[in-house]
């Protein structure tokens, strides 16, 4: 009776192990498309605790420290019942995920295994529950379409990726013209990576096949329609652009710098939430320009992949239905390029250039963007050549220009000989206007001294060239904040008198690092952060604010005007505007002093360009196909009142 009595009291508790094993569900299975949500459910979590966390992984065989993103299920509202949900959109890593969930206990926290901002990453010891794999749909056609000129008249370069090179080309019959354009493929290794997480499993995922397709033969200021894709892999939607209108004599565009992207989970890499309201405001204004050629600027730290290779796919995904609409311009910045044993690095350098690049080197940047020229150095690895470092181009009545900080730029580099060139060569009775611009600034009055000797030399060999040209702008990214300066040289404001003969024509300096990434100086000191450092506001500093968001440049034949758009509410909050003569109308700012916080309202919808009348041609291109637990904080950005930091909004908000 006792054997009987014992067995059974052991075949209970074996069952009852069994009905409580945690049950977890992921639908729907197959998703249409990026962007598209899955419910994540869970059930039969004995003890729930604060830490208990969900993996998501891809592709699905991933070793179990190698998550793309995780969540506490803390976050679901039910989770203490040892049940709950929540929604995740996905993006498409051309493989499958599947989702995880583990016990992480206090005694196992690790601070020497912690993300971007020191906060320890969830451990992996005790496993729970797996789901099935989540995929996409085969036949949706390929994904994070963007556009760029390519400095040739009646041309638009379109890029864009899909999972393999089949060799197809194809026609939608009927509804499109015959007019196909070819798509070359390239893509990039994990051996072609300089340095971890890059070249590691942690960071690395498969780019899949990236392609770029030149269409030639546009008309000036046409809309046409196009499709990217084939017919066995599938097409993506209709998607449409304004080609450049050569004879126009107005411009609107669209500039900031360090956007980053955000995602629905953490993960290894700070990301960047404030991306969202960028893009959403910058849609709202292309879309209220209508039927006109327009382009946008994002001078240097892109993705902030930084070596977590996935992120750059949550950016193109972020940025397609700007991209897709008018074309999108890069230039480099650290966080695409820096590693320790790059090319270029003199000894006055060792500070500037470290490793925030992530061990990209470039690599992923050059591949997933094709600006105009042939500028390329390379790498010293087998990798292939970095590009896409100096360019320029005309837009309207504007000549952009593009250089890299992070290569060489010093007299008798390669580099230095294109700007000094181009410069030299504008025509302004066609481009009355020149824009130049650059990741690191050539001035800032929020940056840590690292940069010194880099903006030293700056100024002593690039300052006289932007100068001696007359360049009427200099726009640059890096410090996460918008600063615009007097017209400029050698730190000294140049003569402002009230007559037009009066003034001196010098550059007018703006730091638009401002798109996204959160991760910024502060200005002045916090009552809870003494240690902080203050960075004065100088009287060649005529405006600076802690907000978010982009510039806007609206250029005629006589004036070009440079408006800065917040994120909290859309509207315009700072304006300069430069006559060709390189006099500043109304950016003095005299009213406040050019202190901070100072709000120069604008009408943001006084801006409009020719009608264009619409074309009927249709291309096709066919492709070859929180933390919220005591000891671990998630870090958010502090918000201070004060002159040097403006008031945006809340954590809360």
């Amino acid at each position: 009776m006792d054997m009987i009595l014992v067995f059974s009291f052991l075949l209970f508790s074996l069952i009852s192990q069994i009905q409580s094993k945690p049950t977890l569900t992921a639908n729907p299975r197959t998703l249409s498309k990026s962007g598209d949500s899955v419910l994540i459910q869970w059930s039969g979590i004995n003890s729930p605790s604060k830490l208990d966390w969900l993996g998501l992984y891809s592709p699905p065989d991933s070793a179990h420290d190698n998550f793309v993103g995780y969540k506490f299920l803390s976050s679901s509202p039910t989770w203490e019942s040892g049940s709950g949900s929540f929604s995740l959109p996905l993006t498409s890593l051309r493989s499958n995920y599947t989702f995880r969930i583990f016990r992480w206990t206090e005694s196992e926290v690790d601070p020497g295994f912690h993300d971007q901002d020191h906060n320890p990453l969830p451990g992996t010891k005790h496993l729970l529950a797996e789901s099935e794999a989540v995929g996409f749909e085969s036949g949706r056609g390929p994904e994070q379409i963007h556009l760029s000129l390519t400095g040739r008249d009646g041309e638009m370069r379109v890029m864009f990726v899909a999972e393999d090179p089949e060799e197809r080309y194809g026609e939608k019959e009927g509804r499109w013209r015959s007019d196909v354009a070819v798509a070359r493929a390239g893509r990039y290794e994990r051996e072609d990576m300089c340095h971890a997480p890059a070249n590691h499993s942690v960071g690395w995922r498969d780019p899949g096949w990236i392609f770029d397709a030149v269409v030639s033969g546009l008309k000036d200021g046409v809309k046409y329609y196009y499709q990217v894709g084939s017919e066995s892999k599938g097409w993506s939607l209709t998607r449409s652009f304004v080609s450049p209108d050569k004879r126009s004599n107005k411009l609107v565009a669209f500039l900031f710098g360090d956007m980053g992207a955000p995602t629905p989970y953490l993960t290894f890499s700070r990301t960047q939430d404030e991306s969202i309201s960028t893009v959403k405001w910058i849609l709202r204004d292309i879309e209220a320009l209508g039927d006109k050629p327009t382009f946008v600027s994002h001078i240097g730290d892109i993705s902030y992949a930084r070596g977590y290779l996935w992120l750059w796919d949550e950016f193109f995904h972020l940025i397609e239905p700007v991209a897709s609409k008018v074309p999108y311009h890069v230039c480099i910045g650290n966080h695409e390029y820096d590693w320790p044993t790059q090319p270029w690095k003199p000894d006055w350098a060792k500070s500037v250039y470290g490793t925030d690049g992530g061990g990209e080197c470039g690599v992923p940047y050059s591949v997933r963007f094709n600006m105009p020229g042939s500028s390329s150095e390379p790498t010293g690895t087998r990798a292939p050549a970095t590009r896409n470092l100096y360019y320029s181009f005309d837009m309207g009545p504007v000549h952009f220009v593009y250089m890299s900080t992070e290569t060489n730029f010093l007299p008798g580099s390669n580099q230095y000989n294109f700007l000094k060139h181009d410069l030299e060569s504008v025509d302004r009775m066609k481009t009355p206007f020149v824009v130049f611009q650059g990741h690191r600034p050539m001035y800032t009055t929020g940056v840590d001294i690292k940069d010194a000797p880099l903006r030293e030399r700056m100024i002593e060999h690039l300052e006289p060239l932007l100068v001696k040209n007359n360049v009427n702008l200099a726009l640059w990214g890096h410090v996460h904040r918008y600063e615009r300066f007097c017209p400029l040289k050698n730190f000294t404001c140049g003569s402002m008198g009230p007559k037009e003969e009066d003034w001196e024509a010098l550059p007018v300096h703006v730091v638009i690092g401002m798109g996204g990434q959160d991760w910024q100086p502060k200005w002045e000191p916090r009552p809870d952060h003494p240690d902080d450092p203050v960075f004065p506001q100088p009287e060649r500093s005529l405006y600076r604010t802690g907000e978010f968001g982009y510039t806007r440049l609206v250029a005629t034949r006589k004036k070009l005007t440079l408006s800065f758009v917040g994120n909290h509410d859309g509207e315009v909050h700072d304006t300069v505007e430069i006559l060709t003569s390189g006099r500043v109308l109304n950016g003095n700012n005299d009213d406040d002093n050019g202190k901070v916080g100072a709000i120069h309202k604008i009408d943001a919808t006084h801006y409009s360009l020719p009608h264009y009348v619409w074309g009927g041609s249709i291309l096709v291109l066919g492709g070859f196909i929180g933390y919220v637990i005591g000891f671990v904080s998630h870090a958010r950005r502090q918000v201070a009142q004060g002159r040097g930091w403006t008031l945006v909004k809340t954590q809360e908000t």
